[in-house]
């Protein structure tokens, strides 16, 4: 796919949350997760809600680090999710499920996000189903 980074604005989940502008975020499909630097999601007041969760790094090493939720802005999109302390030496990732939560895809020519439009839904299951009276 190639790589190419990101601006994000991260902010806590409260009422008078406060935000942070986090710059050259690397786009990674491959990881499930978003990574953050763990000093600035905890100036702005991120709590830890899993503590030392374990993840597996691409070279097969395994560590643990915790994770907590946010809302994540990035140009026009903006999705809550879970992000994870990204430590001293560990990448800071704009992962899969925040991008799904985007409702986005990535435009691997351009190198950006680019707007999927719907978002699927169950709809009418009486339409689909032939054991459901109508």
């Amino acid at each position: 796919m190639g790589t190419f980074r990101i601006d994000l604005t991260i902010a806590g989940t409260g009422k008078r949350a406060r935000t942070a502008p986090i710059t050259k975020v690397m786009v990674d499909t491959g990881s499930e997760l978003t990574w953050l630097p763990e000093a600035t999601l905890r100036e702005i007041g991120i709590e830890v809600r899993k503590k030392d969760q374990p993840f597996v790094m691409a070279n097969g090493q395994r560590i643990t680090r915790d994770v907590g939720y946010a809302v994540i802005r990035c140009g026009q999109f903006e999705t809550i999710d879970e992000v994870v302390f990204a430590k001293t030496g560990d990448y800071s990732l704009l992962g899969a499920r925040t991008i799904e939560g985007f409702n986005a895809h990535i435009d691997t020519v351009k190198k950006r996000l680019v707007a999927v439009g719907g978002i699927p839904a169950a709809g009418n299951l009486r339409i689909h189903r032939k054991d459901v009276p109508r």
